[in-house]
């Protein structure tokens, strides 16, 4: 059978339809304490915040609970609620981050109100120190890379908060990056196992729990979905589409294609035609 090299195989990768609220930074603060420092908040503070404690020693007293904020951690607190805060014997260092709201933090399941222990204190003082250079010389657009470290401040307790996690397998991440890098040659399951080093079992289980398809599922929606911009972007045949991805045929693929989107391929690229033509 005759193989037409096609140059790429797209895929659209595109962020989900839904709002995605990011925090607006108020200000940073940098502080080295000893017992005299006592911070009274009686209304609780104006905005939310988050403690990243990197070395000493501090306390936090919230609605009559206390939390001790101790080196390598970090803590997002609420605004609004009475509070008291200080050092604890003599030392503590600490940097303080007050922000618009919390709907990233509860996107990213960071946990809010609960000292979080960090082993990325020196990536998180990196990213605290650009910021308050940012904020000090003010060059152009310094607002918005202001916001950005702020948000990268985040993610970067969220991944390692994430990894730590029961569920979350890092393995995943490699064998769905070589599903997708390799969706023009044939990719047998026996592959995606030993990339895994799992039995199949856990590797069928762990899986699903992250994509919620079986990773032969999985394999056949991407083919499908580049299918469909290929027959959306190109001249190319069913044949050729077919052989391209690895189906069987240009009938087993056409069949696949017409049972997840309604319409046989030759359809769906005629209406898509017609559509284009008439805009």
């Amino acid at each position: 059978m005759e193989v037409t090299t096609m140059t790429f195989i797209n895929i659209p990768y595109e962020l989900e339809k839904n709002d995605v609220p990011t925090p607006v930074l108020h200000s940073i603060w940098k502080v080295h304490a000893d017992n005299s420092y006592e911070v009274f908040q009686r209304e609780g503070f104006q905005f939310p915040g988050l403690f990243i404690t990197y070395d000493g020693n501090g306390s936090i007293r919230i609605a009559n609970q206390t939390y001790e904020l101790e080196k390598n951690t970090f803590f997002f607190v609420e605004s609004g609620i009475p509070s008291m805060y200080k050092c604890v014997n003599n030392d503590w260092k600490f940097y303080f981050i007050d922000f618009s709201q919390l709907n990233m933090t509860r996107n990213l399941k960071l946990p809010i109100r609960e000292v979080i222990s960090t082993g990325k204190m020196a990536e998180a003082i990196q990213l605290c120190e650009r910021m308050i250079d940012s904020l000090i010389v003010q060059p152009l657009g310094h607002a918005y890379a202001s916001n950005i470290l702020l948000q990268e401040i985040m993610l970067l307790f969220t991944r390692e908060h994430s990894v730590v996690g029961l569920s979350y397998h890092t393995e995943l991440n490699k064998i769905l990056i070589y599903i997708h890098r390799n969706l023009d040659k044939q990719i047998r399951i026996e592959d995606l196992l030993q990339l895994s080093g799992w039995s199949r079992t856990t590797f069928f289980t762990r899986f699903r729990t992250l994509t919620g398809l079986s990773p032969t599922d999985y394999l056949l929606k991407l083919k499908l979905a580049s299918a469909r911009v290929a027959l959306e972007t190109t001249s190319l045949s069913l044949k050729e589409i077919a052989a391209k991805l690895q189906f069987y045929d240009e009938f087993h693929f056409s069949k696949l294609f017409k049972k997840a989107f309604g319409q046989s391929p030759s359809t769906y690229r005629k209406l898509r035609t017609m559509r284009t033509e008439n805009s």
